[in-house]
């Protein structure tokens, strides 16, 4: 990027707070939660969950972090692109994707108070319980991943891919 582009560009917001620094134990605990979340899980299908939730969470600094972790493990950018409108481009994904994207949804949104046994019912059909279970927990995980960036405002931008494993 030139510098007349960067100069045209709204200035970067500065983080409220550095939450890691100011609670070290929990951020490490999250990081352990996170890691024992996502074993056993097709690492492609889980940056694509943690895409969906951080787009419905609104959670900048979180999308900047997958997007460039999805890229760098061969996702395309074309799926990555449609996943905000995944309902109606659902050929570009395959079936245990859309049951995994579309509990992401159920599990983030909470719209009714409950999953709804619709979607519980389809992914459970292309999941095993155990795979089930990992998957819950990394969508609960990138939820609370989400909020923690969102409430102190974490700046996105600078993350390089690979950076948190």
């Amino acid at each position: 990027m030139t510098p007349e582009e960067t100069a045209r560009r709204a200035p970067e917001h500065t983080p409220r707070l550095d939450w890691t620094q100011h609670a070290p134990e929990v951020y490490k605990a999250m990081a352990r939660l996170d890691g024992a979340a996502r074993k056993g899980l097709d690492p492609t299908l889980l940056e694509l969950v943690k895409i969906r939730a951080s787009q419905l969470n609104h959670c900048a600094f979180c999308l900047d972090m997958h997007t460039k972790d999805a890229l760098a493990a061969g996702e395309s950018l074309e799926r990555i692109i449609q996943l905000a409108a995944w309902e109606e481009s659902r050929h570009f994904y395959t079936e245990k994707e859309l049951a995994a994207i579309e509990l992401t949804e159920a599990i983030t949104v909470l719209t009714d108070g409950f999953v709804p046994d619709e979607v519980y019912e389809q992914a459970a059909k292309q999941f095993d319980e155990a795979e089930l279970t990992q998957l819950i927990a990394s969508i609960t995980v990138i939820n609370a991943w989400n909020r923690f960036a969102v409430s102190t405002r974490m700046v996105p931008g600078h993350y390089q891919a690979g950076q948190h494993k």
